[in-house]
């Protein structure tokens, strides 16, 4: 149910990753390969391979693609003929088990930030997919890790408003491909060891039923943070900043954008039954139990993802909310994905009106 008393359901869910595969152990190889020759740092933070929580992650690319130098048009080209292939793939598969067709879909939010799609990634699959030529499009950039709830929770006001109104929520993000060899940053050295690639989508529509209800949603954005989590826009490619004070700063600061959240939602924290958290990396989940108060391994469904697939960043949230969901909500749930702004995305989900 919406602040507005209006419910919307979710009708679908569906996650989307890669062909190749890559073990924890072999991508601790490839980049032993890649950094560590070049720099003495990568012996400093060759532990975080092991630490990191990560069983595996799926890639885009063979892991030889990533030894080779690759600017922007290489990288690009890899990105918008991964990224649609993914993005038809979750689609496909959340339209089918919904029981609809492209041609139902009256509205289409797509969030990536991990390349650049001009036209966007539905626009190049309208016409292969059989999207209406009247349907509203509106594609994202710049959420970051954030995407996966705050897409969401766009999308689900877009269905709310309009009567009947099918929306179609995709969230396609290939980090993997920002592995940059020029950038000898303990950054990029510590992406490699959590980043992977995934797609996730969802289908809403204003009303009961589905597999579950989506409520209001709301943001925090921290003052003065802007150079925590994001990109670096420069040649070859995109470059990751991805601060070491991520998990401090979440455990310090979590609780109270919470507490923000829930205001502006109004809800109560007594009211939650749980919480549905993108899985930034082990030290992030053990910084959110410990900031909510949640009690060390509470985050079972975000660690379950994060060993099986890595950080995917804003699908990743959507694979936990699969798994919580598979398993049955216990009750209203707050989602939360923290994200570049530095931020934090919440949404409330409970089980199906």
């Amino acid at each position: 149910m919406n602040a507005d008393g209006q419910p919307v359901a979710l009708l679908s869910l569906a996650t989307a990753v890669p062909e190749h595969v890559l073990s924890q152990a072999d991508a601790k190889q490839l980049a032993r390969d890649l950094f560590g020759m070049r720099t003495a740092l990568f012996q400093k933070l060759e532990p975080v391979f092991d630490n990191a929580g990560i069983d595996r992650r799926h890639m885009v690319c063979p892991p030889d693609w990533y030894r080779g130098d690759h600017g922007w048009k290489a990288r690009g080209e890899v990105y918008l003929r991964a990224a649609e292939a993914l993005y038809e793939e979750a689609a496909c598969k959340a339209l089918a088990a919904a029981g609809l067709e492209a041609r139902d879909v009256d509205a289409l939010v797509t969030v990536s930030t991990t390349g650049i799609a001009t036209p966007s990634l539905e626009a190049r699959l309208a016409g292969r997919m059989g999207f209406r030529a009247d349907a509203e499009r509106v594609p994202v950039f710049g959420l970051g890790c954030a995407g996966g709830v705050s897409g969401l929770a766009l999308a689900s006001r877009i269905a709310r408003s309009g009567r009947g109104r099918t929306v179609l929520f995709v969230t396609v993000e290939l980090c993997s491909t920002s592995v940059r060899l020029d950038k000898l940053t303990k950054a990029n050295i510590v992406a490699s060891a959590l980043f992977a690639d995934g797609a996730a989508a969802a289908v809403l529509r204003p009303g009961c039923g589905g597999i579950a209800a989506i409520g209001a949603g709301a943001e925090k954005l921290w003052p003065d943070t802007i150079g925590i989590m994001g990109w670096d826009i420069d040649d070859p490619g995109l470059g990751v900043v991805f601060d070491q004070a991520i998990p401090p700063f979440v455990e310090a600061n979590l609780a109270s954008g919470v507490a923000d959240i829930l205001n502006s939602v109004a809800r109560a924290r007594a009211s939650l039954a749980a919480f549905i958290c993108h899985p930034g990396g082990a030290k992030v989940i053990a910084a959110i139990e410990s900031s909510l108060g949640l009690g060390e391994g509470a985050l079972v469904h975000e660690r379950a993802v994060l060993r099986a697939h890595g950080n995917m960043s804003a699908p990743t949230v959507l694979f936990v909310l699969q798994r919580a969901i598979a398993a049955g909500l216990a009750g209203p749930s707050l989602m939360l994905a923290l994200g570049p702004g530095f931020t934090t995305s919440g949404l409330m989900v409970d089980r199906a009106a």
